[in-house]
């Protein structure tokens, strides 16, 4: 099948990473004792002009592993019952290995040579990924093993907010308190304050250059 002639591949806009948004929701704050419950990644596309897009969401409910803690108050926060039928989870290394797939299949796809992970405090979410794929004994970790791209930095430096909801409104998104604490809706409104930031540097990037090509 022909690649769509409007895709544009990330190639070395992030010096041949792939910046994938993930956020996970969690049985408690420790990824070596605490459970994986949810995972959420939304991958980017990006258009001729370099600027970045959503472009979809793959998410996955996950079943605690054996031993795993759960703090009352995590799960009060995000609301999830671990065991509830409706949730349809499934083991984590099967969560995992879905996971992974489809970022390999991106990082293919948009000749890049390896993902990393764009979060909210994005060592929290990198920290409980990479645990999880040691306790399921995955050898294939798409992910750069420790670098990240952290919206809290770019929100600090682009609106001086470094809270995820404080940030997203003063970048002019929406954000709905209701929906919060969700990994997909996370993940979503932290993708969408990249792409702002990044997008608003591609703009002032090319206007820094405009004037200073007018100057010469």
């Amino acid at each position: 099948m022909s690649q769509d002639p409007s895709f544009v591949p990330v190639g070395q806009r992030f010096r041949g990473f792939l910046p994938v948004v993930v956020d996970v929701e969690t049985g408690g704050f420790n990824h070596q004792t605490d459970a994986l419950l949810q995972v959420a990644a939304v991958f980017l596309r990006m258009d001729a002009k370099g600027e970045m897009h959503l472009e979809r969401t793959e998410s996955w409910h996950v079943e605690p592993f054996e031993g795993a803690n759960l703090e009352p108050r995590s799960l009060e926060v995000n609301g999830i019952d671990p065991y509830h039928p409706l949730r349809l989870a499934i083991p984590e290394d099967d969560a995992l290995k879905h996971m992974f797939n489809h970022v390999r299949k991106e990082i293919k796809k948009n000749e890049c040579t390896r993902a990393i992970l764009v979060g909210h405090n994005a060592p929290f979410d990198l920290n409980f990924i990479n645990r999880a794929a040691e306790r399921c004994d995955i050898k294939r970790n798409p992910f750069h093993p420790f670098s990240t791209l952290d919206t809290v930095t770019l929100g600090a430096m682009a609106y001086g907010q470094t809270v995820l909801a404080r940030a997203v409104q003063a970048a002019g998104i929406s954000w709905d308190s209701g929906e919060a604490h969700s990994a997909i809706y996370d993940a979503e409104k932290t993708a969408e304050l990249f792409c702002k930031v990044v997008n608003q540097w591609q703009l002032l990037d090319a206007a820094f250059n405009a004037v200073a090509m007018d100057s010469m």
